[in-house]
């Protein structure tokens, strides 16, 4: 069994703005970066995920790296009402909570709705950004992916048995054909969690959802904002991603001045979850190294 790691440190961030109450875990010390020299990397959740959903994942780079984890507005045990959201404010309510930690700089990663999450942070505070690694996103506006969300949003709206299918669908979407045979009899377990932690919500996923689609309308006033980051960036795509093909992955890299793409040979659009060596590995090397011209682990 995969060990799961524990946080040092659980905590709420209340948002007086909002009335948001946000939750984070944080594993490692407090001021450690200031202290000890220890760097923190901040997991962006996708779009249904809670913190706990990354405790298999954290010991992938902890201790060597201090985590921190939180919960989106209308994720997990942060509030969930339904309320407008947009992604800046989400980018700020992490820099809050790092405040509160006193963590200065930070590695960020972010796959799916984390990647746009993630992106955006480094536009809005790219003084305290080491590393940026990417994976199942896009900054570009494309006809496909326009339908797809416009499809996510009528799904949400049409009520309990249309959200059933949504769920069916989004898990037939995301995992590669490879992996799902691998997986077959964990995914509808994994399914009826998500379908269960949001079918009396769906508002949540809505709002989440109408924040992606504003950071994707204001692209073009905001494109020199992620061109200007020069924090070295990985993107990491699935050959065979069908939410997000890797042709608009590798366009993705292309804004950053100093970024490398990477393609995993038959992988879907998960790909922290498919291919965790590789992906970590990655991640790893980029933290260690602060250059696109690090070597990945033998």
């Amino acid at each position: 069994m995969t060990a799961r790691a524990v946080p040092d440190r659980s905590g709420e961030l209340d948002d007086a703005r909002t009335g948001w109450r946000i939750h984070w875990d944080h594993f490692g010390r407090r001021g450690h970066d200031r202290e000890r020299g220890r760097e923190t990397i901040v997991f962006m959740n996708g779009l249904g995920m809670a913190t706990d959903a990354w405790y298999t994942s954290v010991p992938q780079v902890h201790p060597e790296f201090d985590v921190l984890l939180f919960d989106y507005p209308g994720q997990g045990r942060s509030t969930r009402r339904d309320d407008p959201c947009t992604i800046p404010q989400i980018c700020e309510l992490v820099a809050r909570i790092l405040d509160r930690l006193e963590i200065d700089r930070v590695h960020t990663q972010g796959v799916s709705y984390g990647g746009f999450v993630t992106a955006d942070f480094g536009r809005l505070f790219p003084d305290r950004v080491l590393t940026q690694t990417l994976s199942g996103v896009l900054l570009s506006s494309t006809h496909s992916f326009r339908m797809y969300q416009e499809l996510s949003l009528a799904f949400y709206a049409q009520g309990a048995a249309a959200f059933d299918l949504y769920t069916r669908y989004l898990y037939e979407k995301i995992f590669s054909e490879r992996f799902l045979t691998r997986i077959h009899d964990k995914v509808e377990r994994m399914r009826t969690k998500f379908h269960d932690s949001y079918r009396d919500q769906t508002y949540c996923l809505t709002r989440l959802t109408e924040a992606q689609d504003a950071l994707l309308a204001a692209l073009p006033e905001h494109l020199d904002g992620y061109r200007a980051v020069t924090a070295p960036t990985v993107v990491i795509a699935g050959e065979h991603d069908r939410a997000v093909p890797a042709w608009m992955q590798e366009a993705l890299a292309a804004i950053y001045p100093a970024s490398r793409f990477v393609l995993l040979p038959g992988c879907g659009h998960l790909t922290y979850f498919e291919e965790p060596d590789a992906f970590w590995g990655h991640l790893r090397a980029l933290a260690r190294a602060k250059s696109i011209a690090y070597r990945t682990e033998a």
